[in-house]
């Protein structure tokens, strides 16, 4: 099975004489038809109530499943608000990073590289909140202060609305490759996907993911302004925009010079692409950009990364690491979760398995780059092993080769397949998330 491509080509009218030999001739990839902004836009409109509704209905259904298990267990009371605790369940969903975005929506930014005292190696320097991209937390107190919210329904209103958002994206874009049930299965799956927990909380994961989503949707419908508009404002709530601008260039540049067809453009077609590839990173360059003048070194931001947070890429060795000790029994390494590594582990098999797949239906170069990319950003990345599914999150194309498998099954079937992992959700992707490890 293949994406949507160019229409079929006509059967052969027979004729009279034999057909001659011809030779063989190796099989060409037709060109995939993203459909045109008319009909993009009627068959949004008609869909997006259902896959509102379908997104929204698995996503609620996983969340009341993570409350039930906070309340249920009740760890959450006896720990610390900023680290996974609170007065009641639902103050769970702003801890960890919601801590920090709420305190840059309600303080502000200092950056700052103060040594800790003692402190060597990646733990040498204090956290600060110049980690954390301003674009979320700048929406927060936006948001708070137009609707007199605190801090928390505020973040929480963000990420709702953007996950749905975020859903209508993904439907977009894999309905126009493969259908609309697929579509809309896949928007489906993007509630229950493994590291979904982090969509309804005072995460930016999911506000990033809906402009990544989109701007892949503007490429692949050659709207070139719009995204590289897009991925420039991504590049202000994620340090991982790089993959999404490295997407976008992967697209721009072959589009600025050739046709679908391998006919050189007129220099007036060349300025649109080349425009978007020109905006695509001004905005991670420029947030980067003003943390090092504000703290006075221009890789303020890398260091915070690594010697603040232990974050930093190390070409999958820690990420081997983890995994060897988990499918041996050990747990000799940082931050062990046994129960959530596995998790992981999972993840990540499952993982190399649908890129295989997804490389056989030869997506679009913007969506094969950008998912790459993702992946081995988050697999080579040295970080707590348990955060894994949280960094693939961000991998929308891989719910496409699920969605169509998913498609081949009768409706029955669906729905039963949704309601169990949407069950399953709030204890894998919700409290295993939050209350087992750190996410």
């Amino acid at each position: 099975m293949d994406f949507v491509t160019s229409s079929p080509v006509p059967k052969t009218v027979p004729t009279t004489e034999p057909p001659r030999p011809q030779a063989r001739r190796r099989r060409q990839r037709p060109a995939i038809v993203y459909p045109r902004a008319a009909a993009r836009q009627v068959a949004l409109r008609k869909a997006a109530p259902s896959v509102l509704a379908v997104y929204g209905a698995l996503k609620l259904t996983g969340l009341l499943v993570f409350m039930w298990l906070l309340d249920t267990t009740g760890d959450y009371r006896s720990k610390a608000p900023r680290y996974g605790g609170g007065a009641h369940a639902w103050d769970v969903l702003s801890t960890w990073d919601g801590w920090w975005y709420r305190q840059i929506a309600e303080h502000g930014y200092h950056p700052q590289l103060i040594p800790v005292p003692g402190g060597s190696g990646h733990w040498s320097v204090e956290q600060n909140s110049a980690a954390f991209f301003p674009l979320y937390p700048g929406l927060i107190r936006a948001v708070s202060a137009t609707t007199g919210l605190g801090s928390f329904g505020a973040g929480l209103t963000v990420s709702v609305v953007a996950s749905f958002a975020a859903a209508l994206g993904i439907y977009a874009v894999a309905s126009g490759l493969a259908g609309h049930s697929v579509g809309l299965l896949a928007a489906a799956l993007w509630a229950v996907w493994p590291g979904s927990g982090v969509e309804w909380s005072v995460y930016s994961d999911s506000l990033y993911i809906a402009l990544a989503v989109w701007t892949c949707h503007f490429v692949l419908a050659r709207r070139w302004l719009t995204a590289g508009a897009l991925c420039l404002v991504a590049g202000l709530s994620r340090p991982t925009a790089g993959t999404l601008i490295a997407a976008v260039a992967a697209a721009a540049i072959p589009a600025a010079f050739r046709d679908e067809d391998g006919r050189w453009r007129p220099l007036p077609v060349r300025r649109r692409p080349l425009a978007a590839l020109a905006l695509a990173p001004l905005g991670l360059l420029g947030y980067l950009g003003w943390v090092g003048e504000q703290a006075g070194d221009i890789k303020a931001f890398t260091i915070l990364e690594s010697d603040a947070w232990d974050h930093y890429f190390d070409f999958g060795r820690s990420t081997a690491h983890v995994v060897v000790a988990v499918l041996t029994g050990r747990s000799d390494y940082e931050s062990a979760a046994a129960s959530e590594d596995l998790v992981g582990v999972g993840v990540l098999l499952l993982t190399g398995v649908l890129l295989v797949v997804l490389a056989q239906l030869r997506p679009p170069p913007v969506l094969a780059v950008y998912t790459v990319c993702t992946v081995v950003l988050a697999v080579g990345t040295h970080e707590i092993f348990g955060m894994v599914s949280r960094y693939l999150l961000p991998t929308f194309p891989l719910l496409f080769p699920a969605a169509m498998a998913l498609d081949r099954l009768k409706p029955p079937g669906r729905v039963a397949v949704l309601a169990l992992t949407a069950l399953a959700s709030g204890s894998l992707t919700g409290y295993m998330l939050f209350e087992i490890g750190i996410p």
